[in-house]
């Protein structure tokens, strides 16, 4: 069963590059878009919004726009031969509507860029590692309060962005070990639910093998979350995964005490370390995290080593 292996990063951003807003995703608020506008500019980027990023779904409130005006949003973007990165503006719902609506082997023909989001977006990580082989960040949605108004999560961004080089060693306030060990691989997941929703489709990955993965969810019971984590474990998915770095579960019940221990149960048959609260996710003062790049993990001293920086 093939595995998680190190993609192709993107080069890192300079002043003056161009980024594009897409909202592959739920509706985007106006006044927090242009909110975000302002933030990219003022790191000296020319944020330009896509031209449906406002749109909404005529009958499915939870969709920013129909699938095809999404899809066109996020296609127009990867192949704008004058943008240097991709920035969705939230997540939410629908991302895995996109996936049979955008054609690959074109996408393949564009020069790599950055790529970033998190929750929902988790589904365009993976089919972006797995039909591009292209590294991306998993770190904020834009056009959210969570990332205009919080500046240490946009400052982590701005930072691996522009600086990657100073963005190698994560070690976040609050990390700490649950399974401990050392382990190396490449750095793969996200959204546990997404990566449930997304086994044995087209554009997923069959296997976490040799992955250093990442999880995390918000506002699902602890039943749900144990029911999805243990679809994983059951389907063969995390056989061979190399360790695992676990986020926030922000609003998850009964209660984040419940929700560790149901997770060092399931996982701590794999073997491998795992460290808890890594700081990515739903959560203030989110990290910015590279999917893609080979990493050492030492759940002990509860960091995260990336063996090359995130962007090149």
């Amino acid at each position: 069963m093939s595995g998680v292996v190190p993609a192709k990063r993107p080069r890192r951003l300079r002043p003056g590059d161009r980024v594009s807003l897409v909202a592959p995703c739920s509706p985007v608020q106006e006044e927090t878009l242009r909110q975000a506008v302002a933030v990219l500019r003022g790191w000296g980027l020319e944020a330009v919004p896509g031209e449906h990023v406002l749109a909404r779904h005529p009958t499915l409130s939870y969709l920013a726009g129909t699938d095809a005006q999404r899809a066109a949003d996020l296609r127009a973007a990867w192949l704008d031969p004058g943008s240097a990165a991709v920035l969705c503006a939230r997540g939410g719902d629908g991302a895995h509507r996109l996936l049979a609506l955008l054609d690959p082997a074109e996408l393949r023909r564009a020069p790599a860029k950055v790529f970033v989001g998190f929750s929902d977006v988790t589904a365009l990580h993976e089919a972006i590692a797995v039909e591009l082989g292209v590294a991306t960040l998993h770190g904020p949605v834009v056009a959210l309060d969570s990332f205009v108004e919080d500046t240490v999560a946009a400052e982590h961004l701005r930072a691996t962005l522009f600086e990657p080089e100073t963005r190698t060693v994560l070690r976040p306030p609050g990390a700490w070990t649950l399974i401990g060990g050392r382990a190396r691989g490449t750095t793969v997941g996200g959204n546990l639910s997404v990566l449930s929703d997304g086994l044995a489709t087209p554009h997923s990955r069959p296997s976490a093998r040799g992955g250093l993965l990442l999880l995390e969810d918000v506002n699902e019971d602890v039943t749900r979350l144990d029911r999805m984590l243990t679809q994983l474990l059951r389907s063969g998915w995390l056989e061979g995964v190399a360790g695992v770095l676990l986020g926030s579960w922000a609003d998850c019940t009964p209660d984040l005490a419940t929700v560790h221990a149901m997770l060092e149960e399931r996982l701590a048959p794999l073997g491998v370390p795992v460290v808890a609260e890594f700081g990515f996710g739903h959560r203030p003062e989110q990290l910015t995290v590279p999917l893609g790049v080979p990493a050492e993990l030492d759940a002990d001293a509860a960091t995260l080593t990336l063996q090359v920086p995130a962007l090149a």
